[in-house]
């Protein structure tokens, strides 16, 4: 194992048994919500992990090292302090070379994953193409991660902030197949559907599975997208997001937001103007991601183990 990488006994024993492993990503805890909120939410998506016959590894970068797998008291430091930075690909290596504490975005935890050779990560929802990228180039690493790291995410779609139909000409351009999970629509974060549809309809984790396999299996390298709509009971109303979403755009332009700032600043104005209920949507489908993503990855573990023992 590489040096810098520092990995809990429990996901070592389950890659080394050949066990299904689900990757997590820690910026949702350091950035996405309030503490205890955080700290909570995520105790209670590695729970979920569990029930659902999988192992979760929440990464991280924490005194010189990329952790996989946090302990309790190293995802409470996570979820309590301050001065935490995002960490996407750029970022893995100052932060383990200066020993400060980064929080792994998307990019950042796709990186991560494929090192440690874990295939599923369960997220949120992925970044993307921003409004106005035409003269900004304001675009996600998230979308050049899926393009070559060997991962499958499991996510709400993208941002409902982006704009989604230049995030899935890009993807198509990196070759990086979106599958909906029991719909042709691709969700939008917040929201069950979009203007769009995604590449293909998915109907239970062994399907995902196969694909994931056959995908990489013929050298198609690469992550996926698997983008499962939010629960219908908490899921916000498609032209109400969008309208909030535009205020938001115009509080932003008119504010003088720019790069790296934009995304927080119209996540605020949405949990403002929603009244919080954006949070508790958040929070909702996270914990169906992770029940997705732990069946899938107990569904690809199964196949790849009866692949191995031929």
């Amino acid at each position: 194992m590489n040096p810098f990488v520092d990995m809990t006994e429990e996901v070592a024993y389950a890659l080394a048994e050949h066990l299904p492993v689900v990757a997590l990503e820690s910026t949702i805890i350091s950035h996405g919500m309030p503490y205890p909120d955080n700290l909570r939410t995520a105790e209670e998506v590695a729970a979920i992990i569990r029930e659902h016959g999988a192992v979760p590894a929440t990464t991280a970068i924490m005194d010189g090292k990329i952790k996989i797998g946090l302990t309790k008291e190293e995802l409470t430091r996570l979820a309590s302090e301050k001065e935490v930075i995002k960490a996407s690909r750029k970022d893995i290596a100052y932060l383990a070379a200066s020993g400060k504490t980064g929080a792994t975005t998307v990019a950042g935890t796709m990186f991560c994953a494929g090192l440690a050779g874990i295939p599923i990560f369960v997220t949120g929802g992925i970044g993307g193409v921003h409004r106005g990228a035409e003269s900004t180039m304001d675009i996600s690493a998230d979308l050049e991660e899926l393009g070559r790291t060997n991962v499958a995410v499991i996510c709400a779609g993208a941002k409902s902030i982006l704009d989604l139909g230049l995030t899935m000409e890009y993807l198509e351009t990196k070759g990086v197949p979106v599958l909906s999970y029991q719909t042709d629509h691709l969700p939008a974060f917040f929201t069950r559907s979009s203007a769009f549809s995604s590449n293909y309809k998915v109907n239970d984790p062994e399907e995902i599975a196969a694909v994931i396999d056959t995908k990489w299996s013929l050298g198609l390298d690469g992550g996926l997208v698997i983008a499962n709509p939010i629960p219908e009971h908490s899921a916000l109303e498609e032209a109400y997001m969008n309208q909030t979403i535009e205020e938001a755009l115009q509080e932003a332009d008119k504010q003088k937001v720019k790069q790296k700032e934009v995304t927080p600043f119209l996540l605020e104005y949405i949990h403002k103007a929603t009244e919080g209920k954006s949070l508790q949507a958040n929070i909702a489908l996270i914990k169906s991601n992770a029940v997705l993503g732990a069946q899938t990855a107990a569904a690809f573990q199964k196949l790849r183990n009866s692949v191995h023992s031929l």
